[in-house]
């Protein structure tokens, strides 16, 4: 059995362009409103926005590789890095490397790829790391780099990447071919077509010790944005986490073929999928403008940090709703006051409450 990458004609890739162009236009028009909605919002809420999905996707990139993050670290780390005021908790080495990760590849999303740029990429997303040898460069390990399943003494290899002794010609091909591909350069392609692919290509040569996954997707959002030309707030790692099954069963259907409908099917679809998610934010930053509009009067200091505060969780809110005891936390506020807060937020119909004693719990009330 030969890995794709061992084919003759590898990486030159089959795929028929055809079943890609519906796709194609429902990727710009969807695009094309996300952009005019996003310029409606003022300065403050696009800021918001991209705090809160920047920091959605770097939680969710690392959780597809069983690295799970702070949301709450993330967001104020982004916030830092992006030069906005804001608390300070002790953000740790991986949630400082991935911030400064996903910031730079979303500003910087013109700039032409280049070894040095994947090299500063891996040396921000393996910020704090000691257990690796190759920190900032491609591996020179002399034993292959395999993806592997199952139990130590009975592993199932799913894939082998190429040896350490070709990444410098493989990697220098890649990059020559993104930026060939790209809307400017010698032979520019659709954008779900080079995304789609860029990412794969990248993933079968695998050129890092750790961080392939993080830095395949992030290169594939790079080629997105260079499409669209601007930078693209797509939820992607957010969909490819609820379902990781598909995502490597996805993948895994091009490790011995260069036939690629398949993945590029796939790609494009959650590709929309992320689209969709996206647009749901922006919605909710208006359904929170409105809300606060409607309250502003009814609510006190208290009352207003609590509520900011579930709307920093996202979409999503506080899994399983909003506690007292999480209202006090916050709000610092004393039980009989805070009972008295959560009663008047119910009455002006701010917050909806369930259950009852204990397990009573709250949640936006946001029509």
């Amino acid at each position: 059995m030969k890995w794709s990458w061992q084919l003759p004609k590898w990486p030159n890739y089959i795929y028929d362009i055809n079943r890609l162009e519906g796709f194609e236009r429902q990727f710009l028009t969807a695009s094309g409103a996300f952009s005019g909605v996003f310029r409606c919002l003022d300065a403050q809420e696009q800021e918001q926005l991209e705090v809160q999905l920047l920091s959605e996707e770097a939680v969710n990139t690392s959780a597809i590789e069983g690295e799970y993050l702070n949301r709450g670290s993330l967001q104020s780390s982004i916030r830092r890095e992006m030069g906005l005021a804001g608390d300070k908790p002790h953000s740790t080495p991986a949630e400082q490397g991935i911030a400064e990760m996903m910031l730079d590849a979303y500003r910087g999303f013109g700039h032409t790829l280049s070894h040095k740029a994947l090299h500063n990429w891996h040396k921000m997303l393996t910020k704090g790391r000691k257990d690796l040898e190759f920190v900032g460069q491609y591996r020179e390990h002399s034993e292959p780099m395999l993806i592997v399943s199952g139990g130590r003494h009975a592993p199932t290899v799913h894939f082998e990447a190429p040896p350490s002794n070709e990444l410098k010609t493989k990697m220098s091909d890649f990059i020559t071919w993104f930026n060939d591909s790209a809307p400017k350069g010698a032979h520019p392609m659709p954008a779900l077509l080079r995304a789609g692919i860029a990412h794969l290509y990248f993933e079968t040569i695998h050129p890092f010790e750790d961080g392939n996954g993080r830095i395949g997707r992030a290169i594939g959002v790079k080629a997105l944005s260079q499409s669209l030309g601007q930078s693209t707030l797509i939820a992607l790692s957010y969909i490819i986490e609820n379902n990781k099954k598909d995502y490597y069963k996805a993948l895994q259907t091009t490790n011995c073929s260069l036939e690629i409908d398949q993945w590029l099917e796939y790609f494009a679809q959650t590709v929309l999928k992320a689209q969709a998610h996206t647009q749901t934010h922006i919605e909710f930053l208006i359904k929170k403008a409105k809300f606060f509009d409607s309250i502003k009067q009814d609510i006190n200091e208290r009352q207003r940090k609590v509520l900011l505060r579930i709307f920093r969780e996202g979409v999503d809110g506080f899994e399983g709703g909003l506690s007292a005891e999480n209202y006090i936390s916050i709000s610092k506020a004393s039980r009989a006051t805070a009972t008295r807060d959560l009663q008047h937020l119910v009455k002006i119909q701010a917050l909806s409450k369930t259950g009852e004693r204990r397990y009573t719990r709250y949640f936006l009330n946001l029509g």
